[in-house]
This record gives structure tokens, C-alpha cells and sequence, in this order.
């Protein structure tokens, strides 16, 4: 049975990165935008992976383009904005599509692994979440509206 580890992703720096290497970490998995009324999730974000962090648990990041238009910059551009406005340590990877026949595989997965309201599988738009266990399996999956710290309770009882 496939899990998130079995995947790789281009990082913001454009190196191939082995999802194993979160292996045995809880991950919260979202799909993010710089110019997103969502946008400032990215504050929350990363204090929940500063607060959760040295207990195995990560963030990742993945920019995407299709929600609006609304990360339109290239990763260089998308790096400095995360790092000078939000201070993002939290791995952030190269911009994907998460819907249709260009979706990158790990979003294949995610959603058919955690389909949304109504059992659909598609992405309804930027800052969708999906918490993964320690063992790589997909649990969990929140939209837009779901505020990050709303999830603190459920990172925590899966550390």
C-alpha cells in the first residue's frame, strides 16, 4: 500500500527531495498562494511547525498556481515573500498543479486518499490541509476555511 513517503517533490530550490525523509514525522500537507485571501494562514502555519516541530512533526508546503492566479511569481520570488513576510522555516517545494492531468502524484494520492465534502476528490482552492500519521497515511483532510490552529489538538495526539 503506497503512502506519502513513496513520493518525491521538487523543492522551492528546485532539488529533488524523497518524501521518505519525513518518514516516521506527522505531516500537515497544504497547498499554499502569496496572494490569497488564505495568505496570512501562512502565520499559523508556522507556528504550529515551530510549536510541533521537535516533537516529529513538519509542515510542507506546496505553492500552486490554479486557485485565481494567485501565486503567479516564480520560486525565487515565492521564497522571499514566505521567508521576509511570514518567516517560513517549514520545507516549501517547487509550485505544482494539485488538480487535473498535471496533478503532481502526491496529490493524486492525497485525494484520493481523503476526498472532500460530498466525496469529491478535487481541490476546491488554495490552503486545503491534509494531516498525515507517522506512518505516512493520509487521515485527515480540512479546506480553506479550516484555520490551522484549528488543528492543534489532532497534530498533538498524533505525536
Amino acid at each position: 500500500m503506497p503512502s506519502v513517503y513513496d513520493f518525491t517533490a521538487a523543492t522551492i530550490t528546485g532539488e529533488k527531495l524523497s518524501l521518505g525523509t519525513f518518514k516516521g514525522q506527522v505531516l500537515l500537507i497544504v497547498n499554499t498562494a502569496s496572494a490569497c485571501g488564505f495568505t496570512p494562514q501562512y502565520e499559523s502555519l508556522q507556528a504550529l511547525h515551530q510549536q510541533f516541530a521537535p516533537r516529529g512533526f513538519a509542515v510542507l508546503g506546496f505553492p500552486c498556481n490554479q486557485f485565481g492566479r494567485q501565486e503567479p511569481g516564480d520560486s525565487r520570488d515565492i521564497a522571499a515573500f514566505c521567508s521576509q513576510r511570514y518567516a517560513v522555516s517549514f520545507p516549501l517545494f517547487a509550485k505544482i498543479d494539485v488538480n487535473g492531468a498535471k496533478a503532481h502524484p502526491l496529490y493524486a494520492y492525497l485525494t484520493n486518499e481523503q476526498p472532500g465534502f460530498l466525496g469529491l476528490k478535487a481541490i476546491k482552492w488554495n490552503f486545503t490541509k491534509f494531516i498525515v500519521d507517522r506512518y505516512g497515511k493520509a487521515i485527515a483532510r480540512y479546506g480553506s476555511m479550516t484555520k490551522p490552529e484549528a488543528l492543534a489538538k489532532k497534530i498533538e495526539s498524533l505525536l
